[in-house]
């Protein structure tokens, strides 16, 4: 029996696209602090699907796996040796990201190392537990919960240190 791979109409593209867009640029800027970067792991996501069209089991299934995909790609660009012997160029404006006004709490979340901002982000912003979190980024959740204590920490110190605590 041949297995059949599921298609992607231009209909369910647009709709993902327009559905999961802004989560991915969310996410990944928190990661990479880089519009362009952002946008770029967005592509990237989408582009997957469009290449190898998935099946999902839910929508929490479908948002699961976009955001893994994302996280998993900016991972891989954050070690990719293009990234960390480039010159950053002037950032774009216009795009849909968080922009973090000085002295603001997101201000301080940039602060934080990515695997920090990363979980804060999802935790906070998004509103997913820590157990969602670790399935979704391949973790444990306890390495999540831990990730989570430990930003929270850095953060309340950096506050504390601009004052804002």
């Amino acid at each position: 029996m041949r297995h059949t791979r599921p298609t992607l109409s231009r209909q369910e593209a647009e709709r993902l696209v327009e559905t999961y867009s802004d989560l991915v640029l969310r996410l990944s800027y928190t990661y990479l602090k880089s519009r362009e970067d952002a946008k770029d792991i967005c592509q990237t996501v989408f582009l997957k699907l469009l290449e190898k069209p998935r099946a999902f089991h839910s929508p929490e299934h479908e948002k699961a796996w976009i955001i893994r995909t994302a996280a998993n790609a900016c991972k891989d660009m954050l070690k990719s040796h293009w990234h960390r012997t480039r010159a950053d160029l002037q950032e774009a404006d216009g795009m849909a990201c968080p922009q973090a006004e000085e002295g603001s709490l997101l201000a301080a979340v940039e602060l934080l190392p990515p695997k920090y901002r990363a979980v804060i982000y999802l935790y906070y912003y998004e509103g997913y537990t820590a157990k969602e979190i670790a399935q979704m980024l391949g973790e444990h959740p306890a390495t999540v919960s831990t990730q989570l204590s430990r930003g929270r920490s850095r953060l309340r110190t950096l506050l504390e240190q601009e004052g804002l605590a």
